[in-house]
């Protein structure tokens, strides 16, 4: 498994990790609202196929981080979606409206021994720039993720996403 999330085509970037614990668990906060908004975002999911997606970040408050460097300042901080794939408890697959382009997201879960393999395939990026923004994102979130899952306390968003935009822009 590869530490950072890598480029498996011109728009599309795959972030693989191991997550303490049960697949269901695992299900749990990437589906409910209250669970997700510690590490990614909150917002309501209607969870079939079709159903509206919403995604409402505090990229702020995530593990008491700094606000957003200036690049980012001016970001819009929520997304609606479709879901386009509900397989409880393994995939998940949402489309994101941004504002220039409709993107898609899916999360797919698999069990290994005491813990789940997370896998995030994000597709239909505009271009390098966003490729990277997206990959330092999930990497900087996914780790709030796990940190959370181990108890331990996580790293500010803001500062880790900074640092992982300088790696991924060498690497993707």
């Amino acid at each position: 498994m590869n530490e950072f999330g890598t480029a498996v085509g011109l728009d599309t970037i795959r972030l693989e990790r191991l997550l303490p614990g049960s697949v269901e668990r695992a299900w749990l906060y990437l589906t409910d609202a209250k669970k997700r908004a510690l590490w990614l975002a909150g917002g309501q999911f209607d969870l079939r196929v079709g159903g509206r997606a919403n995604l409402d970040f505090d990229h702020v408050n995530l593990a008491g981080g700094a606000g957003p460097p200036g690049k980012h300042a001016d970001k819009a901080c929520s997304f609606t979606g479709t879901i386009t794939r509900c397989e409880p408890p393994r995939v998940l697959g949402m489309t994101w409206h941004g504002p220039n382009q409709e993107s898609e997201v899916t999360f797919e879960l698999a069990p290994r021994g005491d813990q789940t393999l997370l896998i995030i395939t994000h597709r239909r990026l505009a271009d390098r720039d966003e490729r990277i923004g997206v990959a330092s994102g999930w990497h900087a979130h996914v780790g709030i993720l796990i940190d959370l899952l181990n108890g331990v306390a996580p790293q500010p968003f803001w500062p880790t996403h900074t640092q992982l935009e300088r790696e991924y822009a060498s690497r993707l």
